[in-house]
């Protein structure tokens, strides 16, 4: 699947390519299962083309199934294993999926391809994202976006780190309740209404957006506000002045990217969370499957924001 032309879900196409050859250290999956990603969603609007997207973009960054070749420098014995592997920022919307061996993972005894797709990425970065804010035992977490797979991790790795509150924003009562099985303390609406805290020593932001400003004032005094993804769009450009309008709460603002997580500590956490998911400490939401010629259905859902937990695509 190809972006053809940027903007809204119809501008994906079938289209039928050669099949690659894995380069040095790289490995060529039979894909069998591939992830729908919120980035997927914001790369294939046009939110983030600046950063040198084209027309011909195949999307996805994740995918499971078996290693059918391998380049040099790769020990041949990975031909045939089923393994979890990171495409990139694209690549992964395919029958046959190129990967860097350093971020490919072996998928754990009893862990499906599905499961590993909604998990393999979505995990680790709501790992690195609440060390990154600093999170601790007893404090108070709010996650903003909670029904995507990455809020959904981050509501259970915070849960099991101790936070004393763990707040969600979501669009729905239902989808609320979903989330309070998940481990969920309170339930906000997307604007922040709700039943909990009045401030919090940590938001981890999926959504940015124009209402992004309004979360950094409910950071309690030292909080710190997360942004890791941009599904709702870019963030005002002035946003910066609630923080320094509220200067002596001493709050503050950053961004979080696994790129700047080291190969070693990000592979180890990858294994880490299809470890967990396999011994059932982790859930892996699954709103659908469909099949890989229905990514624009998959998109169009996005974009209406029905999704609960991640789409996923099979070929």
């Amino acid at each position: 699947m190809q972006v053809r032309r940027f903007g809204d879900p119809d501008g994906l196409e079938v289209v039928e390519v050669a099949e690659p050859a894995p380069g040095e250290d790289q490995v060529l999956v039979a894909t069998e299962a591939t992830g729908v990603g919120g980035v997927d969603a914001v790369i294939r609007r046009g939110t983030i083309g600046g950063l040198g997207f084209s027309p011909g973009f195949v999307p996805g960054s994740e995918v499971a199934g078996t290693v059918v070749s391998v380049g040099a420098g790769v020990d041949p014995t990975w031909v045939g294993r089923r393994v979890w592997a990171f495409t990139g920022t694209g690549g992964g919307y395919t029958e046959r999926a190129l990967a860097r061996l350093e971020d490919v993972v072996p998928l754990p005894e009893g862990l499906g391809a599905v499961a590993a797709v909604t998990l393999g990425s979505a995990v680790p970065v709501a790992r690195f994202a609440l060390a990154h804010g600093h999170a601790a035992p007893g404090g108070s977490v709010l996650v903003r976006g909670a029904a995507g797979s990455l809020g959904i991790a981050a509501v259970e790795l915070a849960v099991r780190a101790g936070a004393a509150a763990v707040a969600v924003t979501t669009s729905s009562p239902a989808r609320g309740e979903r989330l309070r099985a998940l481990g969920a303390t309170h339930v906000l609406d997307r604007r922040g209404a709700g039943d909990g805290p009045a401030a919090y020593d940590l938001v981890v932001d999926v959504v940015g957006g124009p209402d992004l400003p309004d979360f950094l004032d409910r950071l309690a005094p030292n909080g710190r506000h997360v942004l890791v993804g941009v599904v709702g769009g870019m963030p005002p450009a002035d946003f910066g002045a609630r923080l320094l309008a509220a200067f002596r709460q001493s709050r503050s603002f950053s961004t979080f990217s696994l790129d700047t997580v080291a190969r070693a500590d990000l592979r180890a956490a990858r294994a880490e969370a299809l470890d967990a998911a396999a011994r059932g400490e982790l859930h892996a939401v699954v709103h659908d499957v469909l099949p890989l010629e229905a990514a624009a259905q998959a998109h169009r859902r996005m974009d209406e924001g029905s999704v609960f937990g991640r789409i996923v695509l099979v070929p």
